[in-house]
C-alpha cells in the first residue's frame, strides 16, 4: 500500500510549503531518537524524513500527488542509525531544511562579473506656480562614483590582480556534511576571496581598494508642467556607480506640491472661495476671480445664494500627459457685514420693512 506522506506530517493535501517546514520541525524534534528513547523512534524517525523529502521538493511531490507515490524517493538518502549518536547535542534542524526546502545555505553565490549601481531617491519640493508653469531645478546628489584612479579595478595595478588560490578562481567551494539522513555536499563562497574568485595583492591608495569613492554631483532637473504631488520622474543614469564595471543605477526624484494659500488641487481641477457681498448676490455683478494664472473676470448672476459653485473650464491645472487643462471651481461666499453706516442701515431697514422681514435694532424690534 502506497505511503501517505501527508498523513505522515500530519498536514492537508494542499499545505504550503511553509506548513510542511512546520510540521517536520515539530516532529523531527519530537521522534529524533537523541531525544526520544522509545524503541519506535528511529523508524518514526526515518518517516517523517522520507516524508519531508518528497513534500519539500516541488517535482517530487507533483509526482507524487499525480500518481500516488514517489519513484525512488525512500532510496534517496542511505539511514545508519549510528549516524544519530553522533549528532549529539549540536543537531540543527535548519541546515536539514536547507536541503529538503531549497534555503539559502551555502549554495548562494556571490556574483563575479559586474554589478549595477544601487538607485537613489530624492525629494524636490515645488509650489503650485510652478506646477502649472513647469520649472526646472538644480540638485545636489551624493552618490558613489567610479574611481578615477583605478577605473574601478579596486587594484593599483592591473598587475595587483590575481587568481584566487584557494578556489582556483571560481569563487566557491565545496563542502561535505554528514547528517542523520546520509552526505551532503554543499557548494559555498570562498572564505579567502568571498566568492569573488580574485584578490587584489595592492589596493588602490585613492578607494582603498573598493572601486568606488564618495562623492557629490549637481544635476539640472526639468518638471514639466502639470505635475502632480507624488509624481516621479527617472532619470536614467544618474544613481550610483555600478561595481566592477556594471551600469550606472537610476536617479528617482520625488515631486512634493506645497500647499497653496487660495488654492486647493484635486486632479487637475483647482477650487477656490470668492468673497460676495449680499447685494453683489442679490443684484448680480461682475468680480474679478484668481488663478494661478492671474485675475479673469466672471458674472455673477442676480439671486446667487450662498455656497454656488461656478466652474471656469480650462483655468485649472494644465495635463500632463496631454492637451488641455483641469477647470476651477470657484465657490460664492456671502460676507454679512459687522458694521453698518447710518445710511446703510436706513436702506437695510427699509429693504426689511418692503420684504415683510422681522429686524431688530438696539432698542428692540422696529416691525
Amino acid at each position: 500500500m502506497a505511503k501517505d506522506y501527508y498523513q505522515t506530517l500530519g498536514v492537508e493535501r494542499n499545505a504550503s510549503t511553509e506548513e510542511i517546514k512546520k510540521a517536520y520541525k515539530r516532529l523531527a524534534k519530537k521522534f529524533h531518537p537523541d531525544l526520544n528513547k522509545e524503541p519506535t523512534a528511529t523508524e518514526k524517525f526515518k518517516e517523517i524524513n522520507e516524508a519531508a523529502s518528497v513534500l519539500g521538493d516541488e517535482k517530487k511531490r507533483a509526482h507524487y500527488d499525480r500518481f500516488g507515490t514517489a519513484a525512488d524517493a525512500s532510496q534517496s538518502y542511505t539511514y545508519n542509525a549510528n549516524d544519530f549518536g553522533d549528532m549529539g547535542g549540536d543537531f540543527d534542524f535548519n541546515d536539514i531544511f536547507d536541503n529538503f526546502f531549497g534555503g539559502s545555505g551555502g549554495s548562494r553565490r556571490r556574483r563575479q562579473g559586474p554589478e549595477p549601481g544601487a538607485d537613489l531617491r530624492y525629494d524636490v519640493t515645488i509650489t503650485l506656480e510652478e506646477a502649472y508653469h513647469g520649472t526646472t531645478k538644480t540638485i545636489n546628489i551624493p552618490r558613489l562614483e567610479t574611481c578615477p584612479e583605478c577605473e574601478g579595478r579596486k587594484a593599483k595595478k592591473p598587475e595587483d590582480i590575481v587568481k584566487c588560490s584557494g578556489c582556483n578562481g571560481t569563487g566557491y567551494v565545496r563542502r561535505s556534511q554528514r547528517t542523520p539522513f546520509g552526505i551532503f555536499s554543499q557548494t559555498g563562497p570562498c572564505h579567502i576571496c568571498k566568492g569573488q574568485g580574485s584578490m587584489v595583492k595592492t589596493p588602490c591608495p585613492q578607494c582603498r581598494g573598493e572601486g568606488r569613492i564618495a562623492a557629490k554631483r549637481n544635476i539640472e532637473i526639468t518638471i514639466p508642467s502639470g505635475i502632480q504631488e507624488g509624481y516621479r520622474l527617472r532619470l536614467e543614469g544618474e544613481g550610483e556607480a555600478g561595481d566592477k564595471g556594471g551600469r550606472r543605477g537610476d536617479l528617482y526624484i520625488l515631486i512634493q506640491v506645497q500647499p497653496h494659500k487660495h488654492f486647493e488641487r484635486r486632479g487637475d481641477d483647482l477650487y477656490t472661495e470668492i468673497p460676495l457681498s449680499f447685494t453683489q448676490a442679490a443684484l448680480g455683478a461682475e468680480v474679478d476671480v484668481p488663478t494661478i494664472d492671474g485675475k479673469v473676470k466672471m458674472e455673477i448672476p442676480p439671486g446667487t445664494q450662498p455656497e454656488t459653485v461656478f466652474r471656469l473650464r480650462d483655468k485649472g491645472m494644465p495635463h500632463i500627459n496631454g492637451y488641455g487643462s483641469g477647470s476651477l471651481h470657484a465657490k460664492a461666499i456671502i460676507n454679512v457685514p459687522t458694521k453698518l453706516s447710518q445710511k446703510q442701515r436706513e436702506l437695510l431697514e427699509e429693504l426689511a420693512k418692503v420684504s415683510g422681514d422681522q429686524v431688530k435694532d438696539k432698542k428692540g424690534w422696529l416691525f
